[in-house]
């Protein structure tokens, strides 16, 4: 760790360098500091964990509002057509209802904007709700009933009789590929890149492997349903809804009522679970067109079942990978090109090849998204959307290079470990993924592996070890906003528009409040999750932390700058600027002279105020102009398969991570161990069930659905380098998604020695271990 610490500190002196305008005197960075004094880097609870356990946390579908009514929706059968006719009669006679809604009496609106579609990440569906008799896809809800409780709702849906006029659907990935591909585009870029010729640098290579991997469809299944309370207020539509973009929603949903974003506020104060799916889909808007037509307020919690008819998820993909190398297993050409799947209204082809334009150095690159489109529910992020599948398909094809090689696969991964950005040439802020290679494979007893597969059985059970890299880049988009009001007392509340779904956004941020303005953590209160407060940021692409976190020191330093105005002449402060100043024990005092201090609370009585508050923006985040950045990481598995039935067991899982400086402990190792057992199950078990006679999902529950349970998941051993990156807010780069990536492919890698059989399908199901 001496050495690593000491590479960290060279890579610093260089940022310098190269940047000395970003860099305060002393060589310590300000926003991008690495203070080692105060609770960045302690491991503090939750701060909103006991309001959850006592049950007084409020979700979306929590909220009570007076006269309110219950909701429910009735889906197409059919992948593709027009309603022919539609009874309601029935349903409108049930006990309890008070509206059917469909698109004969529906309110007119405009069509959803794609979600994010100003950030060049359109995600989502692009879609008029309920407009016409047209059916896009099997599933699309076709009637709402609004009924006295729930279970008047849910049984007057079973009453609603629909006929349809089919159409010729596309429904099956054949048939979709036949009729031509497009090329996929991602933020804004297109998803094809190429260095030299790498076919050619294949064909000539010594060493080479070119396969296929495919990985299957993926459904959204947080645990708590997608949910919204909505009520109309005059012109002011006001949602409690279970989403991980409270401004973006607002925004969308004043472009579908023809609002101003003002007159639209959401709030989200709890979120159980979001992994990209708690964006916005139909159920909203309809929850809104309802209570606006039944001049009501409306709850609508989708089913399980509905959540699989109106939020998409991952989209299969047919990836090939290829590698050359020479007798050194040094990489001279990389291939990584396949196809992927949209829907008609949908512009968010799965980024495959993302991470593969950073994890390997190489002489040429060859590669290339292509999107293809079938009639189905619109397909959005999923947890490292790309990077989740991507690895897989490239770590697995890594793993097989180094056995036809004879080399270890963790020194074959070391030795095309890139200096700089393999494709763009840009340096690297900070990566010690080598460093965290070592440390892995050190604790987890890597050298202990037999090269060859099936060499070690206890019983019944062959046993394997894999590996495989991990990466996630760091994003931060801009929009980050927040405030900072400091009251007489000497507490402090910070407000922004961020989101809290069990990743630990408000101690987080009330740990960087108050180590930057020198208060214990409990004097520090936290507002988020409403449309109303500063900000317009997204939790997604793990880049929440970084943006809020940025803002708020942002604000501090604006708050310090309001604090000296203050200062009358007889005050300690007065005449310095934000510069000169330290924060500590609940005030401001002279950098190089502690005792030279004045506390908030008396420069505010001072000034007769009560309170004082200031605001802070993100500046734009100039970082990528610079740097290449990314979050990276060592994944070790040990995996049994019982030799009689074929039956697969992991028992053990290794994160080694450099992902900057970790902000609190506590919450990453949970954020690492949630994104590992995710992929352990993408790896053996995810699979969304799609027909493609009629394009209906076949396993809309979680009895079908099948994710890791307890009895599923081993001990997880998560370690990281704790290396401050110089150019991250907080010197932190995001953990939200790196934790799935490359698990799947160091678990199938893990299979494949214990029993010798490579597995190039997800997921690892029984029958293609059997012979």
């Amino acid at each position: 760790m001496n050495i690593v610490k000491e590479k960290a500190q060279q890579v610093m002196k260089k940022a310098i360098a190269l940047a000395p305008d970003k860099w305060m005197p002393g060589g310590r960075p300000d926003p991008l500091g690495d203070s080692r004094d105060g609770y960045i880097g302690m491991p503090v609870s939750r701060i909103d964990g006991p309001h959850k356990v006592a049950g007084q946390a409020r979700f979306a579908a929590e909220f009570a509002l007076d006269g309110m009514l219950y909701a429910a929706l009735v889906y197409s059968t059919l992948p593709k057509g027009r309603i022919a006719a539609i009874d309601t009669a029935a349903a409108k006679a049930a006990p309890g209802v008070a509206l059917v809604m469909t698109h004969e009496n529906a309110p007119t609106m405009a069509p959803m904007p794609l979600f994010m579609s100003a950030q060049k990440a359109a995600a989502g569906e692009k879609s008029a709700v309920m407009q016409d008799e047209r059916v896009g896809y099997n599933g699309q809800p076709v009637a709402l009933v609004l009924a006295a409780t729930q279970e008047q709702a849910d049984h007057a849906c079973t009453l609603v009789r629909a006929e349809y006029e089919a159409e010729p659907a596309v429904t099956s990935l054949e048939a979709a590929k036949a009729r031509g591909s497009e090329p996929g585009a991602f933020m804004g870029e297109p998803l094809k890149k190429e260095v030299g010729d790498a076919e050619d640098r294949l064909a000539r290579a010594a060493h080479k492997v070119d396969a296929v991997y495919r990985t299957p469809r993926h459904s959204h299944n947080a645990i708590e349903l997608h949910a919204v309370t909505v009520a109309w207020e005059g012109d002011t539509l006001r949602l409690h809804d279970a989403t991980q973009a409270v401004a973006h929603t607002a925004w969308s949903l004043a472009q579908v009522f023809g609002l101003k974003e003002e007159q639209v506020r959401v709030s989200s104060p709890f979120v159980g679970g979001g992994f990209g799916g708690k964006t916005l889909w139909r159920h909203q808007v309809l929850a809104a067109a309802a209570s606006k037509l039944a001049g009501r307020p409306v709850r609508l919690t989708l089913s399980r079942a509905g959540v699989y008819r109106v939020v998409g998820g991952r989209a299969p993909t047919e990836q090939r990978v290829a590698i050359g190398a020479g007798a050194d297993g040094k990489f001279e050409a990389i291939v990584h090109t396949g196809t992927t799947v949209m829907s008609p209204n949908n512009e968010f082809p799965e980024p495959f090849i993302l991470a593969t334009q950073c994890m390997y150095g190489a002489q040429s690159f060859k590669l290339d998204v292509e999107a293809v489109r079938m009639d189905m529910l619109a397909n959005t992020f999923m947890r490292a959307p790309g990077e989740a599948v991507g690895t897989f398909a490239l770590e697995c094809a890594v793993d097989e290079l180094a056995e036809r090689l004879d080399i270890d696969p963790v020194e074959l991964r070391i030795r095309n470990e890139p200096e700089k950005d393999p494709l763009e040439g840009r340096p690297f802020s900070s990566r010690h993924l080598v460093a965290a290679w070592r440390m892995g494979a050190e604790r987890f007893g890597w050298d202990a592996r037999q090269a060859r597969p099936g060499m070690r059985q206890e019983g019944e059970w062959l046993v394997g070890l894999g590996c495989a890299a991990a990466t996630y880049p760091y994003h931060r988009m801009p929009g980050g906003a927040a405030r900072i009001t400091l009251r007489r007392d000497g507490s402090a509340h910070i407000a922004f528009a961020a989101h809290e779904m069990g990743m630990g956004t408000s101690t987080t941020h009330a740990m960087v409040a108050a180590e930057r303005l020198g208060l214990a953590l409990e004097q520090v209160t936290v507002a988020y999750g409403d449309s109303t407060l500063p900000g317009m940021i997204l939790a997604g692409g793990s880049q929440q932390t970084a943006s809020v976190g940025h803002a708020v020191i942002a604000a501090q330093r604006a708050l310090v700058a309001k604090l000296l105005e203050l200062a009358p002449k007889e005050s300690a402060l007065h005449g310095l600027a934000p510069d000169d100043l330290a924060a500590r024990d609940g005030g401001l005092c002279k950098r190089d002279e502690p005792q030279c201090f004045e506390t908030y609370a008396a420069l505010l009585e001072r000034a007769g105020r009560e309170e004082l508050s200031a605001e802070g923006e993100a500046p734009p985040p100039l970082e990528y102009m610079h740097w290449s950045m990314h979050s990276y990481g060592a994944i070790f598995c040990e995996a049994r398969v019982n030799a009689v039935t074929g039956e697969t067991r992991v028992t053990r899982l290794l994160g080694a991570y450099d992902c900057g400086r970790v902000v609190n402990p506590k919450t990453a190792s949970s954020q690492f161990r949630g994104g590992m057992i995710m992929g352990m199950g993408m790896a053996l078990m995810e699979e969304t069930g799609f027909d493609e006679r009629n394009g209906r999902i076949m396993n809309p529950s979680l009895a079908e659905y099948h994710v890791p349970v307890h009895l599923d998941v081993p001990e997880i051993e998560v370690i990281w380098t704790d290396i401050a990156d110089p150019h991250a807010p907080m010197g932190a780069r995001g953990i939200g998604e790196i934790g799935i990536t490359g698990t799947s492919a160091a678990v199938v890698n893990a299979i494949y020695n214990a029993c010798g059989r490579r597995v190039r399908e997800l997921p690892v199901t029984l029958d293609k271990l059997v012979e």
